[in-house]
């Protein structure tokens, strides 16, 4: 007859495609030794990946332990040494994200699309309750879920990631492997309270244990309201994602109709939806008050870690950092405003100063190439009154004037460089060549064209 582990894990993996193989975090202590010992029973394709994080003087015991288990079991064993950094109070998050790299590394070396780690009711418990202690809203407190994808962590969007034990207590999995005599070590980090998990799991869990007996179970349950609380914030920012979206950005009147709290949950599920880190509710607040009581001409600037938030035109735009280009401080270029160059007939010129490529395309209907050859050409940024005329039917504008009819954001511009002879422009990024200096009828004429990079 089956223990309840064995009903636990069987209706967790009956949901979970069976036609593929799969792989065990493999630890090598008590959760994944079991999880291990559970899976093999499956009769499938099964690896245990092993992660050695050289923060132990015991890691490569560990390593040759879950190796021998592995092979006592017929299970097919790999390893991975990653190095893993940062201060003490960051160290735990630091390890978490380089493990799980690397587990998505081994999974796709391997042919895995299907993980499974060894998180139980008591993790899911500690979880919750970390969360809280930072302040988490219902995203942080919905807890870790029984399947999902993790491309951020995993590095593919088709892995999964399974938790088949997360309806079982750590006190099961225990007796478990009494039953069993699986052998596993003891990570002595484990015992170390100055890591938060840790202080948690032996003063805080303990006192709740004896005072709210099945606490766990409780916990789990709140996750599950908080988990459905999510899908429905979730679903109202979509719609409202698709109603304020507007030339890829976000039409600020449309945010500004909107309550604080549906226009931050639109903000934050923005940020989810391109990728980068959920800002804290201090920096949110302080973006969206410089962004609603900011002038309409103010040239807005909030900094993320990530992405640079920025306002154009009524919009709001997430905009990739950049960094400084030398080409930009007046200190280097203050007696040398353009860089001079000459080309000799190159297909592209590096300017990293600028920022990028310069390339030299072959085309009907541009500079002739033997003329180009003979100029003393100059790079620069656009310095004021700088003017373009893109075509004979068309007229000479400015280069401000040219950027706003493409609707070319403003912090943009002043990265775009343009190059010219003396005393006369030749071409400006993101715009084009200036028509003075084209040849027609030959196919052998040259045009420029800005990469950046």
């Amino acid at each position: 007859m089956k223990s309840s582990l064995d009903t636990i894990f069987a209706a967790a993996i009956a949901g979970l495609p069976s036609s593929q193989p799969l792989a065990i975090a493999c630890s090598g202590g008590l959760d994944s030794s079991v999880l291990l010992h559970l899976a093999r029973a499956l009769g499938r394709p099964l690896f245990a990946f092993h992660i050695h994080h050289g923060l132990s003087a015991n890691a490569d015991a560990w390593e040759a332990h879950c190796a021998a288990e592995s092979a006592r079991l017929g299970v097919t064993f790999a390893s991975r040494r990653i190095n893993v950094n940062g201060a003490r109070e960051g160290i735990e998050a630091s390890a978490r994200q380089a493990r799980y790299a690397a587990l998505g590394e081994l999974c796709r070396e391997h042919g895995v699309t299907l993980l499974l780690t060894a998180h139980h009711l008591d993790d899911q418990a500690e979880t919750l309750l970390l969360q809280l202690a930072r302040g988490a809203g219902p995203a942080g407190l919905s807890g870790m879920d029984a399947a999902n994808h993790a491309p951020a962590l995993l590095g593919s969007a088709d892995l999964v990631l399974a938790r088949p034990l997360l309806q079982a207590s750590r006190q099961q999995l225990e007796a478990y492997a009494r039953e069993h005599g699986i052998a596993h070590i003891e990570d002595e980090s484990n015992l170390d309270t100055r890591y938060a998990r840790n202080a948690l799991r032996h003063t805080v869990m303990p006192a709740l244990a004896a005072a709210f007996p099945g606490y766990q179970e409780r916990f789990a349950r709140s996750a599950a309201h908080a988990q459905s609380a999510q899908r429905l914030l979730t679903e109202l920012a979509q719609q409202d994602l698709q109603a304020c979206a507007r030339d890829g950005g976000i039409d600020v009147e449309a945010l500004r109709a909107l309550s604080a709290d549906r226009r931050n949950n639109l903000l934050r599920h923005w940020f989810a939806v391109e990728g980068i880190r959920i800002p804290s509710a201090s920096w949110l607040l302080e973006m969206t008050t410089q962004l609603l009581e900011a002038r309409e001409d103010a040239n807005l600037l909030v900094t993320h870690p990530d992405r640079e938030v920025r306002r154009y035109r009524g919009r709001l735009y997430l905009a990739p950092k950049q960094r400084e280009l030398a080409g930009t401080r007046e200190d280097i270029f203050e007696d040398a405003p353009f860089q001079h160059f000459r080309w000799r007939g190159e297909a592209s010129l590096a300017f990293p100063d600028y920022g990028g490529t310069l390339h030299f395309d072959v085309a009907e209907g541009g500079c002739a190439p033997e003329w180009l050859r003979e100029q003393l050409l100059t790079i620069s940024f656009r310095r004021g009154g700088e003017r373009l005329k893109l075509a004979p039917n068309r007229p000479t504008r400015g280069l401000k004037q040219h950027y706003q009819a493409l609707d070319i954001p403003a912090w943009e511009r002043g990265r775009l460089p343009v190059v010219g002879i003396p005393g006369q422009l030749l071409y400006a990024a993101g715009l084009g060549m200036d028509c003075h200096n084209i040849v027609q009828g030959r196919n052998d004429c040259v045009v420029l064209r800005w990469q950046p990079e």
